[in-house]
């Protein structure tokens, strides 16, 4: 994941990640209804919820069954990469980004695969963990160590000269694949559009949600998805609150934003502005396609 920073939930103290949550930004100007929800449920909470689906609570099982697919229908899930990989990788064919290995400065080491992967943001340790585990003898394994070394870190030590070639090596196989898929999926995609139908948002609030996790990491660190999905529901109720869905997206879109430009006051957002915020503005909620947008200057169509 491309993040502005490198805070993870693997390298921060218990404590830290609690005390961020606490000194959250205390947005003024809420319902209250929106405050009282994110004092009973706390980013910690509603990570769990993400994570590990309908098990945990009934009344989730429920909302779920009862919920269209969303972004989770097939066509909709394909429609997703290709936004994400065009601000990601800056094509539409996310397909192309298996092999995908460079350092692009950013602070978070070598950034990979399909959905960004960081050494120093923890998920593509996890990622090569989980393969190696299926794949002992994959051409990644060897750099288990080094990985776990400098996982919360940008150094690269004990991984060059030969990181990048063995990634890209590795890529060309249908397992590999697979496991970066699987990854993104279990850690990304389903956790978002999971809390997101719970939170009473349809296709391209799920999206929003997917892609503020992409970016800001699934973690409960300062600037984690869950601790901006708190601080916007201090301002706006969910639709499952009551609240009006284009109002509570607005305001999630804006504490991104936010988020974003506090961690880096040049921090481009353009798939905030020229993409999600103009397809909510004109009433695209169940993100229908065609759809044209702007990223980093290029225009994209999808038909």
């Amino acid at each position: 994941m491309k993040r502005t920073g490198c805070l993870t939930l693997a390298a921060l103290p218990v404590v830290a990640v609690a005390a961020f949550a606490f000194l959250a930004p205390q947005d003024g100007g809420g319902s209250p209804g929106g405050a009282a929800s994110s004092a009973q449920e706390s980013p910690r909470d509603a990570k769990t919820r993400a994570e590990h689906g309908p098990s945990q609570r009934s009344e989730d099982a429920e909302v779920l069954a009862d919920a269209p697919p969303g972004l989770a229908a097939p066509a909709k899930k394909e429609l997703a990469q290709r936004i994400v990989a065009s601000t990601e990788n800056s094509t539409l064919n996310w397909r192309d980004s298996y092999g995908f290995v460079e350092d692009i400065g950013d602070g978070c080491g070598y950034t990979a695969g399909i959905i960004g992967f960081c050494t120093g943001t923890h998920d593509l340790l996890s990622l090569v963990e989980r393969y190696t585990k299926d794949h002992p003898d994959n051409g990644l394994a060897r750099y288990l160590p080094a990985l776990r070394a400098v996982d919360g870190t940008a150094s690269h030590e004990g991984l060059d000269p030969g990181f990048t070639a063995a990634w890209k090596a590795e890529a060309k196989l249908p397992a590999f694949r697979r496991a970066q898929e699987d990854e993104r999926d279990q850690v990304y995609f389903e956790p978002a559009v999971r809390l997101a139908k719970l939170d009473g948002l349809g296709t391209l609030g799920q999206f929003v949600y997917y892609d503020a996790m992409v970016f800001h990491g699934p973690g409960v660190d300062a600037d984690g998805f869950y601790v901006l999905r708190e601080r916007a529901m201090r301002q706006a109720k969910t639709p499952a609150q009551g609240g009006d869905e284009k109002a509570y997206l607005g305001v999630f879109l804006d504490v991104r934003r936010a988020a974003m430009k506090e961690r880096r006051t040049t921090q481009d957002t353009s798939r905030v502005d020229t993409a999600q915020r103009r397809w909510l503005d004109a009433g695209n909620l169940d993100l229908d396609t065609p759809l044209t947008w702007r990223v980093y200057g290029e225009t994209y169509r999808v038909p």
